[in-house]
């Protein structure tokens, strides 16, 4: 990056020292600017201060929990990626932290190195420029130069990883692309982390779309975008 340009921030909160320090370093030495908060309610008044360009998010935090952080700056319209990151691993967790607008979800114990990896995907959802054209499926609008989404020409806010996913398949439209494909190049890591996060994804945007939705389910393979 050009020498003028600070590094982006990546906001760490969570309550295990020892994992805040780890990934403290790890992404200090990915060239990342790094805060750490230990508690819910100083966490959240770091996002609302600081503007970090994306929070690595524990879910259970004293004070405030991780999930209702993440619901209260979705409520503010505040769409910096969210990585949750939690020693639980029940499937009802994991749902509920995507469907609250988290982009992505991470079952400690992790490498730090595939924490470093999550974070430079997140980032390039958010952050890097798309190509500036514009896609149409019926009546959703999609201007992947200005990542804006329209239904019937009223803006519909997505997450970033809503945003590529719903992009994804509308570049193809009528093609069936598998989950595993659409991990690979919107979550760009593979398979083994679990496609059930693509499908709580898909939900997520149909949900926002409502009976505009192009995405179609095709059983047993996967989705594919058409003209609702």
């Amino acid at each position: 990056m050009p020498p003028t340009e600070r590094p982006p921030l990546v906001l760490i909160i969570e309550d295990e020292p020892p994992i805040a320090d780890v990934l403290r370093l790890y992404l200090d030495r990915a060239g990342y600017a790094v805060a750490v908060e230990s508690d819910g309610m100083r966490g959240l008044a770091a996002v609302r201060e600081r503007r970090p360009d994306a929070v690595i998010l524990d879910v259970g935090l004293p004070g405030m929990d991780g999930t209702e952080i993440c619901r209260r700056m979705r409520a503010e319209d505040d769409w910096t990626p969210v990585l949750f990151c939690t020693a639980r691993d029940d499937e009802v967790d994991r749902v509920l932290g995507l469907e609250l607008g988290g982009d992505d979800y991470i079952t400690k114990p992790f490498s730090p190195r595939e924490v470093v990896a999550r974070v430079k995907v997140a980032l390039r959802h958010a952050h890097a420029p798309d190509a500036g054209d514009v896609l149409v499926l019926g009546s959703v609008t999609l201007d992947r130069g200005a990542r804006r989404v329209l239904v019937d020409g009223k803006e519909v806010a997505l997450t970033a990883t809503e945003f590529d996913l719903l992009a994804y398949l509308m570049r193809h439209p009528g093609r069936v692309i598998t989950r595993d494909h659409l991990l690979e190049e919107v979550w760009g890591y593979a398979s083994a982390v679990g496609t059930r996060t693509v499908d709580v994804h898909v939900a997520q945007v149909r949900a926002k779309l409502g009976d505009a939705s192009p995405i179609r389910t095709v059983r047993g393979v996967g989705y594919s975008a058409e003209a609702a």
